[in-house]
């Protein structure tokens, strides 16, 4: 396992982070927390969801032990990218066509007036999952080569494209905003598409992707019987994969219930918390899935163990200390994020109060991933698939239970709630022995005194904060 794998996922998360907080910024600024901003939301809504599942683990995960384990791989990998995109495009038409009714799914809460003005957005919005999924498909081929680089700091285009329709509009009114803004993401995702297509062809997939084309017809018998063990762990790991991220669109369709605006304060604090959650969890998982997977289909599994064990304390140290300082600074941290323009002190209270119960989540979603690596690793992705279910049905029982007490804070504690149990259900699959080994180390102590120090840090700036400013 080569940590400098997980530091180039790490720095392009970062730098697309970064630009993504900056257009969060301008969103906030330009747009507030409110109706225009809720259509918006809601209408990016779908294709993240599934931007977030296919970019960050499920197709990934289905499409590369397979792709390893190949004999014939440019056929596999052809076969592959035709009948999935045939499939994303006759679904854009769909949601085209069909955009209200998609729209009103999403937002049950929504009058009829406000669905009428979000649809169109759903329509143009949902585009943007054609290229995701063609951006992904060649990530996975870059990653079974090993390289990171492109993938991670690509994602940074979608941001900048956004950041751009945001600055040339922003003197616009609201309905031209949201439109720009929807037009915005298609171009980035272009950007994205055009990128790949690059580091493919020096890579040399484009050519093996072309031979794939070329012979398909005549030799698809060959590939039939991978393409159909693919489809086997593909759908079992979109579930798998996706409790964090239905959780959070479960949130938005219950908040559409809510207080206008509440929506919006899911949104801010969600990607708030999305950011050591993609900058440790994700990179680390992304990095170390290929390795896994290759020592795994060799039968090395204490080498599988020796790679996870070196991650496995630093992401404790990190998600922990993360965390500590989110909720000690939680306050502080949305007011000098967000606070200006149409963004109010009332939203900062109402953002900060979403955050912290989101943090209650950070250290178990961000374990889950790196332990259902080795269930995905193993083709156990139906396994992986019934403890997502588990506990996607936990997180809707609690999000019921909590929504009239707590409000929009209350469906955030209850996503939280969820993700300790996918993490307790996902180490009883992965086995108490393969557990315990990874878990042994003599960092540990050193990691819980890291998210201490974290904490007293955190604490001792909130206290400087509250008396001086």
């Amino acid at each position: 396992m080569r940590f400098r794998s997980i530091y180039t996922n790490s720095a392009g998360i970062l730098v697309s982070r970064i630009f993504g907080f900056v257009r969060d910024l301008l969103t906030a600024s330009v747009l507030g927390a409110n109706i225009y901003s809720d259509i918006f939301f809601v209408a990016f809504k779908l294709p993240n969801l599934f931007r977030r599942i296919f970019a960050e683990g499920a197709f990934v995960q289905s499409f590369l032990p397979t792709f390893i384990a190949s004999g014939h791989k440019s056929l596999f990998a052809a076969a592959v990218l035709i009948r999935f995109f045939l499939f994303l495009m006759a679904a854009s038409v769909l949601v085209t066509l069909f955009s209200p009714q998609i729209t009103r799914l999403i937002a049950l809460g929504f009058s009829e007036e406000t669905v009428a003005a979000a649809a169109p957005l759903v329509a143009i919005n949902f585009y943007y999952l054609d290229f995701v999924f063609l951006v992904t498909f060649l990530s996975a081929l870059l990653q079974y080569k090993e390289h990171f680089a492109t993938t991670a700091f690509s994602t940074a285009l979608l941001n900048i494209s956004m950041i751009t329709a945001l600055v040339l509009f922003r003197h616009e009114d609201p309905e031209t905003i949201v439109y720009a803004l929807s037009f915005s993401v298609l171009i980035g995702g272009a950007l994205q598409l055009a990128l790949h297509l690059w580091m493919a062809g020096r890579k040399g997939f484009c050519r093996m992707l072309a031979g794939g084309f070329v012979y398909l017809r005549k030799k698809k018998s060959l590939a039939e019987k991978e393409v159909k063990r693919f489809g086997r762990t593909f759908f079992p790991s979109v579930l798998g994969n996706s409790t964090a991220q239905v959780s959070s669109f479960i949130d938005t369709w219950l908040a559409s219930f809510l207080v206008s605006g509440s929506i919006s304060y899911l949104f801010y604090a969600n990607r708030l918390f999305q950011l050591p959650l993609a900058l440790f969890a994700t990179a680390a998982s992304i990095a170390l899935f290929p390795t896994v997977s290759k020592l795994l289909k060799k039968g090395l599994v204490e080498d599988a163990k020796a790679e996870s064990k070196r991650v496995f304390w630093v992401l404790v140290a990190l998600l922990g200390g993360a965390a500590a300082i989110g909720v000690t600074l939680s306050t502080q941290i949305v007011t000098l994020l967000f606070e200006r323009g149409a963004f109010d002190a009332g939203d900062t209270q109402n953002t900060s109060a979403v955050l912290v119960m989101y943090l209650a989540g950070l250290l178990p979603f961000g374990l889950a991933k790196l332990f259902s690596l080795w269930l995905y690793a193993m083709h156990r992705q139906a396994d992986a698939a019934k403890i997502a279910a588990k506990s996607l049905g936990f997180n809707i029982l609690f999000s019921l239970a909590l929504i009239l007490p707590l409000q929009a804070p209350g469906l955030a504690l209850a996503s939280s709630l969820s993700g300790w149990i996918l993490l307790y259900l996902t180490l009883k699959a992965v086995g108490r022995e393969i557990f315990l080994d990874i878990m042994r180390s003599k960092y540990a102590p050193l990691s819980l005194f890291f998210i201490a120090f974290c904490w007293l840090c955190a604490w001792g700036i909130k206290v400087i904060a509250d008396a001086y400013l």
